[in-house]
């Protein structure tokens, strides 16, 4: 009889002895999946970076053993205007902070690394400032802000195949056709496209100013097989570098709060 396949471990499942002993065995890192709710075009459902996240999670933490907490479905959306429908935003302000809060919990509970698993592109700066915030408040803290669009060069180049501004397009369209096909209407993909408008501008415009129906790239050449594909690298690139990550240690062992040890001491007067 073949060893039944590995499963996540979620967080919200265990009770708190678990979790305790858990971290008391050393085992100090959780995945935190980041998404939001926003309008996709007319052929996606707004979930859709919420449903990338909690999946990709889910897979690596099955490969890995790190446990995922449950996913953040609201993020950073304000580019996306009122223009369109679904679209329910966060400031970068309470993103910041809703993040923090939950990092002082963590660190406070033994958690040592933290992998802010990324799946909506503005989420990135908040995120990373909410990165800035724990590391100064919690020495040692360890925080990774991760996109799985960007997490590797092979990954990258198909997100922005058909779009260097891309939303809603081939490659997020043909993910949810494999992954979350409830969130997608294939019947709408093959008149969804809208091209990038964005090629030579200096200012960042809301998608109301750039994008006719809230799409940017080519959903109509998106298939299943490339979306089963495309996961399959997002999640092993990913395993990859979370693997790695276990394994890393700060460079210098020196306090954040104090003089380092590698300072030389100042001689005393005789």
């Amino acid at each position: 009889m073949a060893a039944p396949a590995p499963v996540p471990i979620r967080w919200d499942h265990l009770t708190w002895p678990e979790i305790a002993a858990h971290l008391a065995a050393g085992r100090d890192a959780v995945l935190l999946p980041c998404g939001a709710t926003e309008q996709h075009g007319p052929h996606l459902g707004t979930g859709m970076d919420t449903a990338l996240a909690t999946e990709v999670c889910a897979a690596v933490s099955a490969a890995t053993g790190v446990p995922v907490l449950p996913p953040l479905a609201y993020g950073c959306s304000l580019g996306h205007s009122h223009r369109w429908p679904g679209t329910l935003a966060l400031s970068p302000q309470t993103l910041i902070a809703l993040v923090t809060d939950l990092g002082d919990w963590l660190w406070h509970a033994g958690v040592r690394r933290l992998f802010l698993v990324n799946s909506h592109v503005t989420n990135a700066a908040p995120l990373r400032c909410a990165l800035e915030v724990l590391r100064s408040r919690h020495d040692g803290f360890m925080v990774a802000v991760i996109n799985t669009a960007e997490v590797s060069p092979r990954v990258r180049a198909a997100f922005f195949a058909d779009a260097a501004d891309w939303h809603a397009n081939q490659a997020e369209t043909a993910l949810m056709l494999a992954r979350a096909p409830a969130l997608a209407r294939p019947d709408l993909c093959a008149t969804a496209d809208d091209p990038d408008r964005t090629a030579g501008l200096v200012f960042a415009h809301p998608v109301n100013r750039t994008s006719s129906n809230g799409v940017t790239g080519h959903p109509s050449r998106a298939t299943a097989a490339q979306g089963e594909k495309l996961f399959r690298w997002i999640v092993a690139d990913l395993t990859k570098l979370v693997r790695r990550a276990l394994r890393e240690k700060a460079p210098l062992d020196a306090s954040y709060f104090s003089v380092s040890q590698q300072r030389p001491a100042v001689p005393s007067r005789p």
